[in-house]
């Protein structure tokens, strides 16, 4: 088989999140730069979003799409637990942070900063300062889930593989920096997390033009 490709910014938390997985499995990938609505990604995501994925000649979009391709296509032991009430945890949590926690956190409160749309770059306060009520609210509510290690269960999970990347961003974020340096859990669950050989071998790049990205 030849090697799995990934189109998408290496910032990109989604893109992140493919990528963990495949590390997780051993699987080989390549991953190119694109941004979202740029050509290569609109051939394959109806609407325009990032990650998208070659292999052969299957092409996928959405992350949890790919990532259950991943888990199916090639050997070795599954990220999905065969465990019915722990995958069901999974994608319980996959569930939430995708369609409410990660938009907020995500391009609500990450993409204040470095998506602002201001001319000379700066953030975008009224956007920040809009979100921070929910910023607090999610942040607490995370750290009540992460005091095991882990999301689901003792063990690493996709849930892991989804909640880790922007973890990345907003530890270094002024205002979600120090409420994350005041959360005994998910510091602990960052500094965890941050050392495992997935984690590690996925750290994102800057963004051309920008010290980070999101």
């Amino acid at each position: 088989m030849s090697k799995v490709l990934f189109i998408g910014a290496p910032q990109s938390t989604f893109v992140r999140t493919v990528r963990i997985a495949a590390e997780e499995r051993g699987i080989a990938y390549e991953n190119t730069f694109a941004m979202p609505h740029s050509p290569e990604i609109n051939a394959i995501h109806p609407l325009g979003k990032i990650p998208v994925m070659r292999h052969n000649d299957v092409e996928l979009c959405e992350s949890r799409a790919i990532i259950t391709y991943l888990d199916m296509s090639f050997p070795g032991a599954r990220l999905a637990s065969s465990d019915a009430l722990t995958a069901a945890k999974t994608e319980q949590f996959i569930g939430m942070f995708n369609t409410t926690i990660q938009p907020l956190l995500g391009p609500g409160y990450i993409g204040a900063y470095f998506f602002s749309g201001n001319a000379d770059g700066s953030p975008d306060r009224t956007r920040i300062d809009a979100n921070m009520g929910k910023v607090t609210d999610y942040l607490a509510l995370l750290d009540g889930m992460v005091k095991t290690g882990h999301l689901v269960g003792g063990d690493f999970t996709l849930a892991d593989a989804y909640l880790i990347p922007p973890l990345y961003y907003l530890k270094n974020l002024p205002e979600s920096g120090a409420i994350i340096a005041k959360s005994t859990a998910l510091s602990a669950y960052i500094e965890r997390h941050d050392a495992r050989p997935s984690v590690k071998a996925t750290v994102p790049p800057p963004l051309p033009g920008r010290d980070k990205a999101a």
